[in-house]
């Protein structure tokens, strides 16, 4: 049983740590993106992670729960805890520090509160390439993103996070450090601890430095957006264009037509490049080396899949500032759908064969339920869409409290069923521990159970979240 912050402990803690440690407005660390669950806590923003040491010591001491917190964009409530003991909320934003630059080895080591587009802009300064991108990389930071094994555009070509991670700092649960942040390719001395901690939400420790891996910038880059009849049709293209352009494929997205109309409806306001909405369409992103073009590479595999009728329609980017606006339309398609507000949003993968049999019978598995609209969107290359249901025109998503726990189970059945995963690239959080319950193997949990007791055995590090708080 773990015991809530109180007067006292903040006190001791206000000895141990700086003013600037401590946040006196903290309304913004204690809600989430999507309004849906309010958080509880003393909020701590440490500036070192010898300051998150002397933190993680005291709630070990006390027995009082810490609640990671990153950049605050999670989908899944790992960055809150609405019922229980009231915890230590505890920020990495002032450790946000680019520590080193080694571009002859395509390493970066920093903070774990750099932001992602930071990151992003130190390697472009070297001329360099960190290749996570998601529409939130303006606010998500790294310790998060790692975290949560983070996804994003760019996992077809340079996989998760986790991929693109040489080394983590870490202080576990006992305040004691792990100094990790080793710049090697090849270590096999030993378990692999940091690919155990990263995805593991900050339940077995508090990442508070990572050595990034970089790639060398594609000398050209283009994209293009291609209509296609069907799920199938997308699904063939892909492996067209795999065969055509190799790993020169960077992003590989699909896009429905929901989507669009949500943006005619609702904002942002973006130009569609067609003069008829599709049904579907991919957005098709390529990096090439010097000397290969990539507009002939997309228009070589257009000519093909025309012929092979995999596509109808296609407009390729003739500058980078068109394929800025292919990729708004794609990072514009989230916004719209929180101001529409979904029913019941889905964050899931099944295997690549499976996607277009899902995509076929979901519908039909929730016409059984109620009248909905549908936005299926996401990362056709790795296999991770985002199926999110709507309340049909004229409805709110507040007139579907009865049906959102159906809608959230018949989907995830239909997800399991065709062996795929309930969260593809968000994490467990708190939202969906009932799920990883309830498919995930038994023998799994027993595993997941026994790491968390050995490295946590107190239960402090993110209580509640991936595992129930026992």
């Amino acid at each position: 049983m773990l015991n809530p912050v109180t007067d006292d402990f903040a006190a001791k803690l206000r000895e141990l740590l700086p003013a600037a440690a401590f946040k006196e407005d903290t309304a913004p660390y204690l809600t989430e993106p999507r309004g849906r669950w309010a958080g509880r806590g003393l909020v701590i923003a440490p500036g070192s992670t010898e300051e998150v040491a002397v933190v993680v010591k005291a709630c070990a001491e006390a027995r009082i729960g810490v609640v990671p917190y990153g950049g605050g964009t999670g989908l899944v409530g790992g960055q809150l805890l609405e019922d229980g003991a009231a915890p230590v909320v505890l920020s990495l934003e002032r450790m946000n520090r680019i520590r080193d630059i080694y571009p002859v080895e395509n390493v970066l080591v920093c903070d774990a509160g750099v932001i992602l587009a930071d990151i992003r802009k130190a390697a472009e300064d070297v001329d360099r390439l960190f290749p996570l991108s998601l529409a939130s990389e303006g606010s998500a930071r790294i310790g998060g993103l790692l975290a949560t094994n983070a996804g994003g555009v760019n996992v077809l070509r340079y996989g998760n996070a986790r991929a693109q991670c040489l080394g983590l700092e870490i202080v576990r649960p006992d305040g004691s450090i792990w100094h990790g942040l080793t710049r090697l390719r090849k270590d096999n001395t030993g378990y692999d601890l940091r690919n155990l901690m990263i995805g593991a939400e900050g339940t077995l420790g508090i990442i508070t430095g990572a050595a990034l891996k970089l790639a060398p910038r594609p000398a050209e880059v283009g994209a293009a957006m291609m209509v296609v009849p069907s799920p199938d049709a997308a699904l063939d293209l892909l492996a067209l264009a795999g065969a055509q352009i190799g790993d020169g494929i960077s992003a590989f997205e699909i896009m429905h037509r929901q989507g669009f109309d949500f943006l005619a409806e609702v904002g942002p306001e973006i130009r569609v490049p067609f003069e008829t909405v599709p049904e579907w369409c991919v957005l098709i992103d390529v990096g090439l080396p010097a000397g290969l073009a990539p507009d002939v590479a997309l228009e070589n595999l257009f000519a093909e899949a025309l012929e092979q009728g995999l596509v109808s329609d296609g407009v390729i980017a003739q500058n980078m500032t068109q394929r800025a606006d292919f990729w708004h339309i794609r990072e514009s398609i989230p916004e719209a759908n929180r101001r529409i507000g979904s029913v019941s949003s889905h964050d899931i993968s099944v295997p690549l064969g499976a996607i277009p049999g899902f995509i076929q019978r979901a519908p039909k598995v929730l016409a059984e339920i109620g009248e909905f609209r549908i936005n299926c969107f996401g990362h056709l290359g790795d296999g991770n869409l985002h199926y999110n249901v709507f309340p049909k025109p004229g409805s709110s998503r507040a007139d579907y409290e009865t049906e959102r726990a159906l809608v959230k189970q018949a989907v995830h059945d239909l997800v399991h069923q065709m062996d795929g995963s309930v969260s593809a690239e968000h994490g467990i959080g708190r939202l969906k521990v009932d799920d990883l319950e309830r498919y995930a193997d038994p023998a799994k949990m027993a595993m997941l159970r026994a790491v968390k007791d050995a490295l946590d055995p107190l239960g402090i590090m993110n209580p509640g979240a991936v595992l129930r708080q026992l």
